[in-house]
């Protein structure tokens, strides 16, 4: 195996269990295996990947989802293995963590960009490239959202690799200078090998938690609240914002890189 394609055509089946003729043309990228579950349960689809590094499940509808796991590596795999699918586009749903007093659990985020904290990326594109999403992926998200009478922010995401920084007084000051609106560890990874993957790519972030304060720091018992209360809405948008584009057929692909 030479090429990209070749490689990514023999690890994605791989890495999910999934033959690559069940793949659909619209992807939902998570970090929770619990996410995949639900989307089983809906649809009453077939669970690929038990005992692999990623499980998968695609609908009736050609919705794919995919969890590849936590961090920017895991992030930068996946989307360079989806080149062996070609996908009409790729949405992350993510949790993050708030950075503003205006951000508050249970609020949902559009990001407009990120910040690119978390190296992985540097190895794709130059760090002065700017980490962006597809915008027109985002305005059917933005509008399936609306349509709900619900609200959401947007600004900009910091993606790090740093899992526990919360103690660190020095981590916390530089966020604050930076003015993110939130934090995760995938975002920016996603945004920039989605494009030079040349593959239309969104993130609708849920915060989960928020991290600059003691008291707002994720426990266990805090992220089962979060959970039982939130990710069925973050999921259900996703579902129904990747469905409309596919029953629309609008392009939403850049014609050029």
């Amino acid at each position: 195996m030479k090429t990209q394609l070749e490689i990514a055509s023999n690890w994605l089946p791989r890495y999910t269990g999934m033959p690559l003729d069940r793949f659909g043309h619209w992807i939902l990228l998570t970090n929770f295996r619990n996410y995949v579950q639900d989307f089983c349960q809906r649809f009453d689809c077939e669970l690929y990947g038990e005992g692999r590094p990623m499980q998968a499940a695609t609908n009736s509808a050609g919705i794919t989802i995919i969890n590849f796991g936590i961090g920017s590596a895991n992030a930068a795999t996946v989307m360079d293995l989806l080149v062996a699918i070609e996908p009409k586009g790729a949405l992350f749903l993510g949790k993050c963590g708030g950075l503003k007093s205006s951000t508050e659990i249970g609020h949902f985020i559009l990001p407009i960009a990120a910040i690119r904290g978390e190296g992985t990326s540097n190895e794709y594109l130059s760090p002065e490239v700017p980490a962006l999403p597809s915008f027109k992926l985002h305005k059917f998200v933005s509008e399936k959202i609306v349509a709900r009478s619900m609200d959401y922010r947007t600004g900009v995401i910091y993606t790090t690799n740093r899992r526990l920084w919360e103690h660190d007084v020095r981590f916390q000051q530089r966020l604050h200078e930076l003015g993110a609106i939130g934090i995760d560890m995938e975002t920016a990874t996603i945004f920039i090998v989605g494009h030079v993957n040349r593959i239309s790519r969104g993130a609708l972030l849920l915060v989960s938690d928020v991290p600059t304060t003691p008291e707002g720091v994720k426990t266990e018992s805090s992220d089962e609240q979060v959970t039982a209360v939130w990710t069925r809405k973050h999921l259900s948008i996703g579902i129904e914002s990747m469905t409309q584009i596919e029953e629309k057929g609008e392009k939403i692909k850049h014609f050029h890189y």
